[in-house]
């Protein structure tokens, strides 16, 4: 599993991750991606294009990191799901908690709409 970051001029954080978000994939980005909840106030969108299967410890992990968010004042959007992805978050009832956008910038917009003021 693989993950990368890039911070946009308007202050998103875009968190690409890329591979299979099954034990051994989760395992090996949990701490990386947790940690980006750590900062109050983030706004966090997660590009989902590259993640081939999605588990449910990989779902616990996209919760538990939004509900950090949230906590500190931040929000995270999920982005362009691959069609077996999208339909296992919506089974779960992710997107009750986490919006999913068909690409970046939708999710960018959609941060920015739903962040709370200072």
């Amino acid at each position: 599993m693989d993950l990368k970051t890039q911070e946009t001029p308007d202050g998103i954080k875009v968190v690409t991750l890329a591979g299979r978000m099954d034990i051994a994939g989760t395992q090996e980005i949990d701490l990386r991606f947790s940690t980006l909840a750590a900062n109050d106030k983030a706004l966090i969108a997660v590009d989902l294009s590259e993640v081939s299967f999605l588990a449910s410890i990989g779902m616990r992990t996209l919760v538990s990191t939004a509900r950090a968010l949230m906590n500190r004042g931040g929000a995270m959007a999920l982005a362009n799901p691959k069609p077996l992805v999208q339909q296992a978050l919506l089974a779960a009832g992710i997107d009750s908690l986490i919006p999913i956008y068909s690409n970046i910038d939708e999710a960018s917009r959609g941060l920015h709409a739903s962040a709370r003021p200072s």
